[in-house]
């Protein structure tokens, strides 16, 4: 979108993640298997980047950060979220981790035993608020100063 006039001159598809290499559906599917990860009593960022396609070059640094915000874009969206899911059981305590707070936001958007509703998710995101779930769009990035 444009700063000055505000209109869209590229439209990415929902699925992806500005300014990220990877698809929504490649990083939750990674977060997933970190969160398996854990509660195997593994190291998560290490567990999922071992997991996936060794030729993705996925490593535990590239975890950590999509972990980071994948919750940031969580929260962020949590008041919208609530309107179509039923969030009263994600409740960020002081002190909870990212792979915690993960873990709760998966256990109501994610059914464990299905494939995740990925699109569905992102679609209803989308279309209430015409922004992205996760990643920050151009738009949205402090501009540059002269």
């Amino acid at each position: 979108m444009c700063r000055r006039t505000g209109k869209t001159f590229s439209l990415l598809p929902i699925q992806l993640i500005p300014y990220h290499q990877y698809t929504v559906d490649a990083v939750i599917r990674t977060l997933l298997l970190g969160l398996g990860c854990r509660e195997a009593g593994q190291a998560g960022f290490w567990g999922a980047s071992i997991q996936v396609d060794p030729e993705s070059l996925i490593t535990p640094w590239l975890v950590a950060c999509w972990l980071t915000m994948v919750v940031r874009g969580l929260q962020r969206a949590h008041a919208v979220l609530r309107h179509f899911y039923r969030l009263d059981h994600v409740r960020v305590v002081r002190g909870a981790g990212p792979w915690e707070i993960a873990a709760q936001y998966g256990a109501v958007l994610l059914p464990e035993g299905r494939d995740p509703p990925l699109q569905a998710l992102l679609s209803r995101y989308v279309q209430s608020t015409s922004r992205f779930l996760f990643g920050t769009p151009s738009q949205e990035r402090l501009a540059s100063e002269p």
